[in-house]
């Protein structure tokens, strides 16, 4: 599956602003890497999108990557080694999907599907904390919660939602009771979340860690496709 020109065109600008690039700086690229300096920045980030490259940080941290490729910079072991004299702390390494076709999505009678801000912190009660800070389900702009309201009271089983950034990408999150993985539910209501992005216009995104097979295998079952990663670290003010 292949994402249609358009849509690449437009994941550009979303990141290139994102990154605070020029709007057309990962479209213009042309296989050269793109440097943005920030003296002032409290992260370095190195990001691959549709073979092109960015790195953006402070002058020290570019001067620092020089002479590393793209597979050595996208580790994050890398940015790690290059920033640990200056106190850098890890982010993570992580893929990026994107999806720009609507998904099949089968009616299903015995679930029903809420906006309702208590069940989503209902959610995050049933799911280890990692995972609940990791998606922020509760705190995103847009989410669909699947509940089974057969039960009473009813119970979330899963949730997935989205912020929009930079105004054109729908950046999801998904989360699934730790009791209800592996029965579909994350795949299910992840196709309707893209449903209502794409509704409303926007381009689907989602990012998995690289060691998170689950998420991975839910954005794929969910019809994205892997486009490029990210990996960045914090550095200290």
């Amino acid at each position: 599956m292949e994402l249609d020109p358009g849509t690449v065109s437009i994941i550009q600008l979303g990141w290139s602003r994102l990154l605070r690039l020029d709007d057309t700086a990962f479209a213009g690229a042309a296989g050269e890497r793109i440097y943005h300096r920030d003296d002032d920045a409290e992260v370095l980030t190195f990001v691959r999108l549709f073979g092109e490259e960015a790195l953006v940080g402070p002058g020290w941290a570019l001067d620092a990557a020089d002479g590393f490729d793209g597979d050595d910079l996208a580790r994050h072991s890398t940015l790690l080694k290059l920033t640990r004299e200056r106190g850098g702390r890890g982010l993570g390494e992580a893929s990026l999907y994107f999806c720009d076709s609507l998904p099949a999505l089968d009616p299903r009678d015995d679930v029903a599907v809420s906006d309702e801000l208590g069940f989503a912190v209902a959610l995050e009660r049933l799911c280890p904390p990692d995972d609940t800070l990791e998606v922020g389900l509760s705190a995103l702009e847009h989410r669909s919660i699947l509940v089974n309201d057969a039960q009473d009271p009813p119970v979330p089983l899963a949730g997935a939602g989205y912020d929009i950034w930079s105004g054109i990408l729908a950046h999801m999150g998904v989360l699934t009771a730790p009791d209800r993985r592996g029965q579909g539910h994350a795949a299910y209501v992840a196709k309707v979340a893209i449903e209502e992005a794409m509704a409303a216009g926007l381009i689907p995104q989602w990012r998995a860690r690289t060691d998170n097979t689950a998420s991975i295998r839910t954005a794929l079952s969910a019809g994205f496709v892997e486009s490029g990663s990210q990996t960045s670290v914090l550095l200290p003010k």
